[in-house]
């Protein structure tokens, strides 16, 4: 299908999807960090990510974990705690047109970051 938007974009191919992937990243950690969580609804909030992002232009697969030894350990009195950066491993295929690339958000425990970068 032909992309409406292509000529907004001066750019690679490449350089798009690296875009569109940033926007997929950005979204679910703006989105999602917060929510609250406990062991009970951890593969459903991460099921719910990843059909979220799946519906978005580009993406050909997505994976979310949540860490559930981070969950369980600091949960309070209550028997839950909000998403945190450092909890989520995400990992995002994006085509565009001939360009394939894999993005990640992983937190990075030496920069104490949840970083979002390209891989290979």
């Amino acid at each position: 299908m032909p992309d409406p938007a292509e000529k907004y974009f001066n750019c690679t191919d490449r350089e798009r999807a690296i875009f569109e992937a940033g926007i997929k990243l950005g979204t679910i950690y703006h989105q999602y960090v917060g929510v609250p969580i406990n062991l009970s609804n951890l593969e459903s909030l991460e099921n719910a990510i990843i059909e979220s992002v799946k519906v978005q232009p580009f993406v050909e697969s997505a994976s979310v974990t949540i860490d559930p030894e981070i969950v369980e350990k600091k949960q309070g009195i209550y028997k839950y705690i909000t998403l945190s950066g450092e909890m989520l491993n995400v990992e995002v295929k994006i085509r565009y047109k001939d360009a394939t690339i894999r993005a990640f958000l992983r937190y990075i425990p030496e920069m104490d970051y949840p970083l979002m970068f390209v891989g290979d």
